[in-house]
């Protein structure tokens, strides 16, 4: 939901599994165009009473051409705070020595009477992996989800102008190729059509 919010400034609360896609998109940072590319992936879970995770094998070529880290995780379900701090470790066992930015979003802060994981926590945590940390709401507040990517694109522009190209050049992992977003317009349009049909069943 925050990637398609991102992406298309548009809330559908129910669609298209996720499928682990990459869209593509160009920003004007600081003067400078960039071009961003987002890697919608997979949730990741943690294993039956462990704090190791449980990581399908696309996350981790992910994780090793990503410059920069989003971890998103519900104000409504401490399960999903919890598998952070592991997943955060497991991408420092890829990259020991790379600075990389991190974006903690804490997302559905407009179900404040649900809540399970106060900002206090998230701030915390966002302090301890070197991060930083937005509240955002993807169905009541674009503004703040668009704010948020902004910044770690602010980031990543200064990570990428201080390194010269030179960070992890030692991995020869090829990025992924064709990024889509017509994919993206697809899953939406189909989205819009099972809701509508949804509400002629009702």
């Amino acid at each position: 939901a925050l990637v398609v919010r991102f992406l298309t400034k548009r809330f559908i609360g129910d669609y298209e599994a996720n499928t682990g896609a990459l869209y593509s998109r160009k920003f004007t940072i600081d003067g400078e165009q960039i071009s961003l590319q987002v890697q919608d992936t997979p949730f990741v879970s943690l294993e039956d009473d462990t704090d190791s995770i449980c990581c399908q094998e696309q996350i981790n070529r992910s994780i090793y051409w990503a410059d920069g880290f989003v971890f998103v995780y519900s104000i409504t379900d401490y399960e999903s705070f919890r598998v952070l701090r592991p997943l955060h470790q497991h991408i420092r066992r890829i990259h020991p020595n790379a600075n990389i930015p991190l974006l903690l979003m804490a997302n559905k802060g407009d179900l404040l009477r649900a809540r399970q994981v106060s900002s206090k926590e998230g701030l915390q945590l966002a302090t301890e992996l070197g991060g930083t940390y937005c509240e955002v709401s993807a169905r009541e507040n674009c503004e703040g989800v668009h704010e948020a990517f902004q910044q770690l694109c602010q980031e990543l522009s200064r990570s990428s102008s201080s390194c010269n190209g030179e960070k992890r050049r030692g991995l020869h992992l090829v990025r992924p190729k064709s990024p889509n977003m017509q994919d993206l317009k697809r899953r939406l349009k189909q989205a819009l059509t099972s809701k509508g049909k949804s509400a002629t069943t009702l």
